[in-house]
């Protein structure tokens, strides 16, 4: 038997083994936090469906606690459509088991970076008033008394 095949009845897995990054952080007592925004995310992927297509891209679920689903959304407009929609999204977090007795919707207007500065502008001329600019710009050089431009 070769020295690097294992023995029989030896475990084949190294003395020690790294533990996964996720099941690290959950282990901790901070884990609380990081398992309910896996919970909130997984709700909110469950609850999406009920939202109509243009609204579902601009509404997030925020937080359910004590019977209120929280969402947010991006503009006035689209708390105005999901507040309308309100007694649906109850029903349907009731039917997959949640004490849902109302819904909460606030606005919030995403972080925008600010605008880069407008390129310069490339001003073009016609073939007349490049002609038009030039003439004005000789007329305005004088001529010394010599015969010499001066460019003044």
């Amino acid at each position: 038997m070769s020295e690097f095949q294992p023995k029989p009845g030896k475990s084949t897995r190294p003395p020690s083994t790294p533990t996964a990054a996720l099941d690290a952080l959950l282990a901790v007592p901070a884990g609380n936090t990081l398992r309910r925004a896996l919970w909130l995310d997984e709700l909110d992927r469950r609850l999406r469906p009920l939202l109509p297509f243009p609204l579902s891209a601009h509404a997030r679920l925020a937080n359910h606690e004590h019977g209120r689903l929280v969402y947010l959304v991006d503009s006035p407009v689209w708390r105005a459509k999901l507040r309308l929609l309100a007694p649906e999204l109850m029903s349907g977090a009731r039917s997959m088991g949640l004490d849902a007795a109302e819904v909460v919707i606030k606005t919030s207007l995403p972080s925008r970076a600010p605008a880069p500065p407008a390129p310069a502008k490339t001003v073009t001329m016609s073939a007349a008033a490049k002609k038009s600019l030039e003439a004005a710009l000789a007329s305005l050089k004088s001529t010394d008394p010599d015969g010499s431009d001066d460019a003044g």
